[in-house]
This record gives structure tokens, sequence and C-alpha cells, in this order.
């Protein structure tokens, strides 16, 4: 039978935690390590973040994803990458931050999830050129930092085989109230309330210049609906979960050859 280690042997080892969250700081993601340790319990944003956000969405998820490949797209620490691969989900996670990318590998090391996630160094444009889909495609806290978000979106509904995990940055508002069609002499109905529309952000937002834009929740419903994506549920604010629509192939064949020969990104997109 093994003996537990001494008091001053595991003190040791969580002073040589600390040191390397230190070292790795600054974080975004508060990730809870099994230690108890965590790496930015004071956040900015209140509460437990992004950890208040998963238990809005975890109810919604299958609890057993074993056999799933799941996407995570600007994955920060790779919070949420854990979280999917601790249900048994082979997670690709992405971001364009070598910085997060050090930190989420680290931690994936710390929690023993290493061998699950594949922490890579891409923006979502990179999927233009590559081939293949997954079960579950993660898309939250990235859309409104993107240059080009609609090309993303319609690259990323292409390679979601069952779900879709939407979240961004919205104008106040739910009113849901657009319409099929509109005259040219009719265009004031485009500043009522309710219609699809996103503000640009030609400098930045909350001092940040990496905010590009703030969709409605009527355009960001327009917009899944016409990446070939169906709303199944709303999580929480700002949250949607997607599934592909019966007839999404013949949708995407409109605009897949001209948005599969574009790739760039303007500014990389940060922490979310």
């Amino acid at each position: 039978m093994t003996s537990a280690p001494p008091p001053e042997a595991i003190e040791a080892a969580l002073d040589a935690q600390r040191r390397r969250v230190r070292e790795l700081g600054p974080w975004f993601h508060n990730l809870h390590l099994p230690s108890g340790l965590q790496t930015l319990p004071e956040h900015p944003l209140g509460g437990d973040f992004p950890r208040f956000k998963w238990l809005q969405i975890a109810p919604h998820l299958p609890e057993d994803l074993r056999g799933w490949r799941v996407l995570d797209v600007g994955c920060n620490a790779g919070f949420y990458s854990f979280e999917l691969a601790r249900r048994g989900a082979q997670v690709l996670a992405l971001d364009v931050d070598p910085h997060y990318l050090d930190q989420a590998r680290w931690a994936a090391g710390e929690m023993g999830l290493a061998g699950r996630i594949d922490f890579r160094c891409a923006q979502v444009y990179d999927l233009a050129g590559e081939a293949g889909d997954f079960d579950l495609v993660w898309f939250m806290g990235v859309f409104y930092h993107l240059r080009y978000p609609l090309l993303a979106l319609d690259l990323l509904a292409r390679r979601t085989r069952r779900l879709m995990m939407f979240q961004t940055l919205t104008l106040p508002g739910d009113a849901v109230d657009g319409a099929p069609d509109c005259g040219i002499d009719e265009r004031a109905r485009l500043c009522a309330p309710g219609w699809p529309r996103m503000a640009f952000i030609e400098e930045r937002l909350a001092g940040d210049p990496t905010n590009w834009w703030a969709p409605n929740a009527a355009a960001v419903e327009a917009m899944l609906r016409s990446s070939g994506l169906q709303i199944r549920a709303r999580p929480g604010h700002e949250m949607w979960l997607c599934t592909p629509r019966a007839d999404a192939q013949a949708a995407r064949a409109m605009w897949q050859p001209q948005h599969d020969s574009i790739v760039g990104e303007g500014r990389p997109s940060p922490a979310r």
C-alpha cells in the first residue's frame, strides 16, 4: 500500500505549480487545477469565468462524447476543450496566440488530458484548405473578433456534422423581426427594431481594437440560418446551439467555391 506524501512535499509541489501559473500569466480562463489551485479566481468579467457559461451549456450536450470529434475555435487556455475531453471527445483546439496555447498545453498535462486534445496554432480561415468535419464545432467568443466573420461561419457550418455551439457579443435587444424581402423604396424598414443588422467597429470597443462587429440577435439567427444551420436552443445570453439543416448541402453549394478560395485575417482573435 502506497503511503501518502508528507505535507512538506505536497506544499512544495503546490509552490512549484503556483510559480508556473505566474510564469504563464496573464490568464483569461480561470482553470480549476486538480490540486485545487485556480489560474484567475478574481476574473475581471466577474464570477468564475468561463465556468458559469459552461454550466448553462452543459445540460444541452450529451454526457457521453466518446467517439465524437470536436473542434474548439479560439481555445484560449483550453477550458472548454478540457470539459469536452472529460466527456470523452477527441478535440482539435485552435488559437492564433502562442501564449494561450502554452497555457493550454501545460494545463492539459496537469489535468491528465494531453492525449485527448491536439492544440494547434492556426486561425479559422486555415480550415478552408483542409478536408474533414467535426461532430461538434465550438465557436464561442470569436465571431466578433474576426475581420470576415460570415466567411468563418460558413467554413465552420460546412464542417459541422451534429452540433455547433455559437456565441458572440451582440447589440442590445432580443427582437427578431426580419422579413424575406424589402422593396428598394422601403429601405426605412431596415432601421426598424428587430431587422437583422450588425454594427461595424472601426477603432475599438471596450478599449479592444480586435472587436470588429456587434450583430443584433436577429442578425445572428439570420446568419446561422443562411449558413445552413438550424437553431435548437439558446442555453444563455448571446449563446445559440445549432444543428445542420437537412437542406444545408444545397444551400452551401451557392457560396462554397467562392469562399473556399479566400483566406486571411486582419488581426489575431484575442482571449475569450
